[in-house]
């Protein structure tokens, strides 16, 4: 039977177009359905987020031939601080000690965002922009797609539809899959902030009472903020003047970067742990932010979801090279057996690490101190939280080891 495509991408953002790019020279017929165009891509304010990307993932983009674009623009994570308001634990890790150019990388979702959509505005990949999906149902040999574009209505088919559409998914909603929602009752405040000591390539994590703070090294002496508070103190601290901010800031994280001043717009976005119950349906699956979002706590958001995507076109090449059907309730399964495993554990740790650091609880308190401090003199258990903070604790796909 003939179809439009071989394979309809719901979501032309980080995961569908990096999935788009994996898949582009495998003679598979691709289109992304994307809702917004590319100037409202590029001028969203969500553009100014930091993203902190493991070792792994660098790895993985290396693979995709995206590295190689953006490198210049992405400032290395070459020490890491962990530390605990008030208390005497710390943990330092160290690039240098684990014989590593960088423990990871930070840069703009905006400079990594722009640099794919070129890629894929470059190849064969069709963009159907700006369309929205608005129903779908599967059948035997395909998976029947109504979209809207404007006013004009648009039916495709294909073998295989991927929600990469965000933690909105049209894809999602339309397959009634229903989420596990876990308030945390936390808002994380993100700004730039500009320091009068040098950074070092050093990325600092300082847990507080009313959760942790985060200050990501950029160029120029510049730190990106992810600052989590509880959602009244975030309003406040949201309603009140940038001078109060700042000296909230500045008493939170100290001085080890000497004075801090503001270089960005303050942004909040509330916290929870949003995980779908299932990631496939008939001739459907759901990566990246459609299937789960989390606390940026430990920075694993977007690493978890370019997992979902190697994985994923991984597995299509090796079913399309057999002759086999890419939309199989079978390989499906397949696939989602295959992330389950990372997905319980990337998940479950940020959690824990949530629960144990956003409180002042005495006891815990010092269990906590007592772990960091024993943690920061024992070497192999130091190596192993620095290959779990690179990303590379678990097994890479094959495709995102490449070099």
């Amino acid at each position: 039977m003939q179809h439009d495509y071989d394979l309809l991408i719901a979501g032309g953002g980080l995961a569908g177009n990096c999935l788009a790019l994996a898949l582009k020279e495998t003679g598979l017929k691709i289109a992304i359905v994307e809702a917004g165009t590319r100037e409202q891509h590029h001028d969203s304010p969500a553009g100014d987020r930091a993203l902190a990307l493991a070792a792994g993932t660098v790895k993985m983009l290396e693979s995709l031939g995206i590295w190689q674009g953006i490198s210049q623009a992405a400032t290395a994570i070459k020490n890491i601080h962990i530390s605990d308001q008030g208390h005497f634990g710390k943990v330092r890790l160290s690039a240098h000690k684990e014989n590593v150019a960088a423990l990871g990388y930070v840069i703009t979702a905006r400079d990594i965002e722009t640099h794919v959509a070129r890629l894929v505005a470059e190849s064969d990949i069709e963009l159907i922009c700006p369309a929205r999906l608005v129903g779908l149902m599967a059948g035997h040999d395909a998976v029947n797609v109504s979209l809207k574009r404007g006013d004009e209505p648009l039916n495709v088919s294909a073998k295989l539809l991927v929600g990469a559409d965000g933690g909105n998914s049209s894809v999602r909603k339309l397959l009634e899959i229903n989420q596990h929602i876990t308030e945390y009752g936390q808002t994380a405040l993100v700004t730039t902030v500009k320091a009068s000591l040098p950074h070092k390539n050093t990325a600092f994590e300082r847990f507080t009472a009313s959760g942790p703070l985060a200050l990501l090294p950029v160029d120029n002496n510049h730190c990106a903020v992810v600052w989590t508070r509880s959602s009244e103190d975030a309003d406040a601290l949201m309603s009140g003047s940038e001078t109060d901010f700042l000296a909230e800031l500045q008493q939170c994280f100290g001085y080890r970067l000497g004075e801090l001043c503001l270089a960005a717009p303050r942004r909040a976005f509330p916290l929870s742990l949003i995980r779908a119950e299932k990631m496939i349906a008939a001739r459907t699956v759901v990566i990246g932010n459609a299937v789960h979002q989390l606390h940026p706590v430990a920075g694993q958001g977007f690493n978890l979801g370019l997992r979902d995507v190697v994985q994923l076109a991984e597995m299509i090449i090796k079913q399309h090279e057999a002759g086999l059907d890419i939309g199989a309730a079978d390989f499906l399964t397949a696939y989602a057996e295959s992330r389950q495993t990372d997905h319980d554990r990337t998940i479950g740790f940020t959690d824990t690490v949530v629960r144990i650091f956003s409180n002042d609880w005495l006891a815990l308190a010092a269990a906590r101190n007592i772990g960091l401090a024993v943690l920061d003199h024992i070497p192999a258990a130091k190596a192993l939280l620095t290959r779990h903070a690179m990303g590379l604790a678990g097994r890479l796909p094959r495709l995102g080891s490449r070099r």
